[in-house]
């Protein structure tokens, strides 16, 4: 451990050891109070604010958040906490105080503690009043393994964790899922799209032992599973196709996005990942994808407003690089402290304009983006322009080399060269640009900015991590690639665990930590924290990759299936009415994950049921179905022509049905039927959505184009494809849409919607014509209008089922 960070957790384990031996009558008269688990909760959410971290407005000369300066006299002469003597503690005095000029919090606070609390302080001072380091502040360490009554039940070491809680509580895991539901649960969770019949078909078929596993293997090598991972980090990112602000035209990152995508197919190491994307530029003979990488910050919105502030936008971009860096990598809310100290965490305002001069060396400009990409930007051609780019310039070298020669063909040559120069000139309007990170060859000069203020300078500082946190490892350079380096180094406290938790997340639903962008005092505390500890190093250790031999710790790829082997991630997600009680949103895992899919799962969902779905892999934006005049209503400006992205062009045939992570995101109007669903915005870092059920959302499902033409296309499946009786077809779409045959009720229920439909679309063949001219893909004409519209309707019921919603 690092001399520095171990100097700071001694005074915490001394206070400790000296408290324990000077009251020991205290500590054995009832259970240990556990600080972290116990204490800091209540002293970080009622106390902190005025008695914490900011030393600006730190209220009494008292503060709560570190070991020995409560023990001290404050500015009314009093010690706060009496190790031993909780009725000589002014802290007590003034929690239990009945007089509203006394007693804390103040009672225009709304903070005020409830008994229970009150009878925690005054058994933790009366214990010795132990203080310990915030727990996502100490690296890490792998704990044993807990010991289980039920030993038949753990797969893997995740389970030994998640039974012994359960015993704990008293509660026994749900039985294993049905080989269906598995099925249907992987193949969304590490694809985002459903599994065809074929796959449920042969993993139902294969009873051999290794079938979950080989399953497992099939799909995070499918090429999808890049894009199901990327789905997360593009929010994380706050990728977008549009700028932002008030003009927010367009800008294009695609070749970004396909980075993202390729890293995680080729399971890049998560710290390469990282330092690629921080850093890139700055490793030496930095490639072009690695170059291409850095683009990660340069997602944030960009101005080009007339009349706007350059230095105080260029201001906004380095805070928004710093905040999502605390985010993604840190876990902890930073944005606070542009303006003052944090109120809760040990992060000072000047620290946080430390992190800001890591980020404030790019050759950038305050305002700029008008013309589409803003500089610094790269040249990023795909690699069949960069054949036909190597290919010209080789017929060029040629034709000039005999022109030089003796005797040329003069005329024919110089004809020859300038039809090959135009060739290059046209091909090199075609290639892409991206934004990418670059450092400047002299640094800026950065300052502490007052409040925030862009233009109000205090103490200069130089580029720096926060004090509580380790050093930058030893050896590297004190700029992004040196911090890059530092938040994947061994010592680092947050990353992994920070990490682990965003996956933990995306496969049972919740992280470990609920508040996966909060590690911080107010952040909830891990429902399993060795767990978390025990992945965390293991997700650093290196692992043997069985495709190329090679060893490489922070792999992606062993992690999540380390996961998804789990016991717990296996079991049923039936719910029994007294468990529903005792843990309503399963953070102990004695059942399975179930919750509502993604809004990009429920709209590819659909298409691919339907057949509409085009599943090629990167590529430019689209722009699906939507509403009409939603970006011309916030666009209407007279100049808005001068702009890109101020009129929605709809796409047609094939890119109409593309994957819904590759639809066009414009951050003042993003995709309707996807915000709907609780898409984020993309206008800052986003690393937990939320999580609704809104009657807007069943009139989406029943009424967006997208749905209603998927309906049309998976009737027609339904009538051309499911069998020749009513209850073929039926059991075909809802095998589609659930992966499960339908029960005989759930059958009975189907026909009778089908029955009622065929008798009013019989009725009123117009109203099936209507119905079935919705959306651009062809209408099989050789169907009955009337049939199909019924069929329709019955295959909208299927989509819009709770179960095909929701990962089961």
């Amino acid at each position: 451990m690092d001399a520095r960070f171990r100097a700071a957790l001694l005074p915490s384990m001394w206070v400790g050891i000296v408290l324990a031996i000077a009251h020991p009558a205290a500590a054995q008269s009832s259970p240990t109070i556990d600080y972290n688990r116990q204490i800091r909760p209540i002293l970080s959410d009622s106390c902190f604010k005025c008695h914490g971290p900011d030393a600006t407005h730190r209220q009494g000369g008292l503060r709560l958040d570190v070991p020995d300066a409560p023990l001290q006299p404050s500015d009314s002469g009093t010690a706060a906490i009496v190790p031993g003597k909780p009725d000589e503690s002014e802290l007590v005095r003034r929690v239990l105080s009945t007089d509203p000029d006394e007693v804390m919090p103040p009672p225009d606070s709304d903070r005020q503690l409830k008994p229970e609390q009150e009878e925690l302080l005054k058994t933790w001072i009366a214990q010795g009043a132990r203080f310990q380091t915030h727990w996502s502040f100490v690296p890490p360490q792998r704990p044993p393994l807990p010991a289980v009554k039920n030993t038949a039940w753990p797969r893997n070491p995740i389970d030994s964790f998640i039974l012994a809680r359960l015993e704990a509580e008293g509660l026994q895991p749900t039985r294993e899922a049905d080989r269906t539901t598995l099925v249907r649960r992987l193949t969304l969770d590490l694809t985002g799209l459903p599994p065809t019949l074929a796959e449920v078909d042969a993993f139902l078929a294969d009873t051999s032992d290794q079938a979950y596993e080989q399953l497992v293997d099939r799909l995070l090598a499918n090429p999808h599973f890049g894009e199901r991972l990327a789905l997360d980090w593009l929010d994380a990112a706050r990728f977008g196709d549009t700028h932002g602000f008030h003009i927010d035209s367009g800008r294009d990152m695609t070749r970004w996005r396909e980075w993202v995508i390729d890293a995680f197919n080729n399971n890049k190491p998560f710290d390469q990942f990282t330092v690629e994307q921080l850093a890139g530029d700055l490793l030496p003979n930095a490639t072009l994808e690695q170059k291409l990488a850095t683009g990660f910050n340069r997602n944030h919105m960009i101005n080009f407003e007339g009349g706007a502030i350059p230095q105080e936008y260029h201001n906004a971009y380095i805070v928004d690089r710093v905040n999502t860096t605390g985010a993604v990598w840190l876990g902890l809310t930073v944005a606070c402290v542009q303006c003052h100290d944090h109120k809760y965490d040990p992060i000072s305002q000047k620290e946080f304009y430390q992190l800001y001069a890591f980020f404030h060396n790019v050759p950038e400009n305050g305002l700029d983006g008008s013309k589409g990409n803003a500089a610094p930007l790269i040249r990023v051609p795909s690699a069949e322009q960069q054949r036909k780019g190597d290919e010209l310039a080789a017929a060029i070298k040629d034709v000039e080399s005999q022109l030089a020669g003796p005797m040329p063909d003069k005329d024919g040559l110089t004809a020859k060269l300038a039809e090959l120069k135009e060739a290059q000139a046209a091909l090199d309007k075609q290639i892409p640009t991206s934004m990418v990170m670059q450092e400047m060859a002299q640094p800026r000069d950065t300052f502490v900015l007052v409040r925030g203020q862009y233009d109000k300078f205090g103490e200069k500082v130089t580029s720096g991590v926060p004090a509580f946190l380790p050093p930058l490892p030893e050896g590297s350079p004190n700029n992004r690639l040196g911090l890059a380096q530092w938040l994947v180094a061994p010592s680092h406290p947050l990353t992994a665990r920070v990490t682990v938790n965003r996956y933990w997340q995306m496969i049972f639903g919740t992280g470990l930590v609920k508040t996966a962008e909060d590690f911080g005092s107010q952040g909830e505390r891990p429902s399993h924290p060795e767990l978390l500890d025990w992945l965390a190093v293991e997700f650093q250790t290196p692992v043997k990759s069985p495709l190329t031999g090679v060893e490489h710790g922070w792999n992606v790829k062993a992690l999540v299936k380390l996961m998804v082997m789990s016991a717990a991630y296996r079991q049923s997600s039936a719910v029994t009415p007294e468990l529903l009680a005792k843990d309503p949103e399963n953070r102990l895992l004695a059942r399975g994950p179930r919750h509502r899919l993604p809004a990009e799962f429920i709209r590819d969902q659909a298409l691919a049921v339907s057949g509409l779905l085009n599943d090629r892999i990167g590529g430019p934006s689209v722009s699906p179905y939507q509403p009409p005049g939603i970006w011309e209503e916030l666009a209407s400006r007279a100049d808005g022509k001068n702009w890109t992205a101020q009129e929605y062009s709809q796409s047609h045939g094939p890119d109409l049905y593309r994957r819904s992570m590759y639809t066009f995101w414009k951050r003042t109007a993003p995709p309707p039927s996807l915000v709907t669903f609780d898409a984020p915005d993309r206008e800052t870092c986003v690393v937990r959505r939320a999580r609704t059920n809104t009657p807007l959302q069943a009139l989406v499902l029943m009424n967006d184009p997208t749905y209603v033409e998927a309906a049309r296309k998976l009737a027609e499946r339904m009538l051309t494809q499911g069998g020749a009786t009513t209850e073929d077809r039926l059991a075909f779409a809802f095998r589609l849409a659930t992966a499960r045959p339908p029960r005989d009720r759930e059958l009975e229920v189907l026909k009778t919607v089908l029955q009622r439909q065929q008798e009013i679309y019989r009725q009123n063949t117009e109203a099936a014509i209507r119905l079935l001219g919705v959306g651009e893909a062809s209408r099989d004409d050789q169907l009955d209008a009337a049939e199909l519209a019924a069929w329709t309707m019955v295959a909208s019921a299927i989509l819009n089922l709770d179960e095909t919603l929701t990962k089961g």
